[in-house]
């Protein structure tokens, strides 16, 4: 059955980034300490080499998912992943305003303005039965307001950035859908973890959203 489900790779003191965008360096090290190599769809974006673990993990849940739901300032900070996402999956974009260097949608982005809501129903139609992926603090957190999160993946890594953003932190980011203030769900319970793999440089988590969340 499809679900919908986010993940980020997290610090020990539980941050996905640092202050200004910064610490991916440090985050993302288990992306290039393996000998396993798995391609990807971006022009951008090299192969990732990871332990076999890793790997074992990565390649599962890219081949479960069938959609990405991500907000305008993944897309730009990225710059669109030079075309096509990573996953080689549509993605949809929740935006104020389409971009203008793409006035239609096509097979890598749909642009959709109406709410998250919106953006994940439409994603579960290009999904064709398989999961969709949001991906980012702010669409993650906004799924998990709106009770549309089925489970969250966390990819601990073993470093302290100390401050930065956190995955269902309080404030919105640059670009998308403004500052929301507190989470109104909270707290939110989550089943697990239901699976834990053992990576190099990396311990791989997954946990389900307890039903129903708390008002």
């Amino acid at each position: 059955m499809s679900k919908v489900t986010t993940g980020a790779t997290m610090s020990l003191d539980g941050f996905i980034a640092g202050p200004e965008e910064s610490g991916f360096d440090l985050l993302f090290q288990w992306y290039g300490n393996g000998d396993v190599e798995i391609p990807t769809a971006s022009p951008d974006v090299p192969p990732l080499r990871v332990s076999a673990a890793s790997a074992a993990v990565v390649e599962e849940e890219w081949a479960s998912t069938g959609a990405l739901v991500v907000g305008r300032h993944l897309y730009d900070m990225t710059n669109a992943w030079g075309g096509r996402h990573p996953m080689d999956v549509t993605v949809v974009v929740l935006t104020h305003q389409r971009p203008q260097d793409r006035p239609e949608d096509d097979e890598d982005f749909v642009f959709v303005t109406e709410g998250v809501e919106a953006a994940v129903a439409r994603a579960k139609e290009l999904a064709g039965g398989k999961d969709v992926v949001v991906n980012g603090g702010q669409m993650a957190r906004q799924c998990l307001q709106a009770g549309l999160l089925d489970e969250v993946g966390i990819a601990l890594v073993p470093v302290v950035l100390g401050s930065g953003k956190t995955l269902f932190g309080a404030r919105g980011e640059l670009g998308e859908l403004g500052e929301l203030g507190e989470l109104s769900v909270a707290p939110v319970q989550f089943d697990g973890p239901v699976s834990v793999v053992e990576g190099t440089g990396v311990t791989h988590l997954r946990y389900r959203v307890k039903r129903p969340l708390s008002s």
